[in-house]
């Protein structure tokens, strides 16, 4: 079994590299929307209404806002669950560590 300290290191690691991937999927959704819905595809989406206005228009003025404070929020508790994840392995190693 590796030492104590590489199986943290370890776990550190993992959490980060989770961390990475989380905020990249985020930053992916939230382009989608802003850039994409409220710019790129702008055009296409205003042969649409949303509560009275042209759905590109929407995006570009609301939609994008609102998407980036809901993925506000699904960050903070993506994050308060591997926070979680990683404090119970850590204690894991801990108990571990004294038998």
């Amino acid at each position: 079994m590796p030492p104590a300290s590489d199986r943290v290191a370890a776990a550190h690691q993992r959490h980060w590299r989770r961390n990475v991937c989380l905020s990249l999927s985020l930053l992916v959704v939230w382009a989608a929307v802003s850039l994409g819905c409220g710019v790129l595809f702008a055009d296409a989406l205003n042969a649409f209404t949303f509560l009275g206005a042209p759905l590109g228009f929407w995006f570009a003025q609301q939609g994008a806002v609102i998407t980036f404070v809901l993925l506000i929020l699904v960050y903070a508790l993506a994050m308060s669950r591997l926070d979680r994840r990683l404090r119970a392995e850590l204690q894991q190693l801990e108990r571990e560590e004294q038998l």
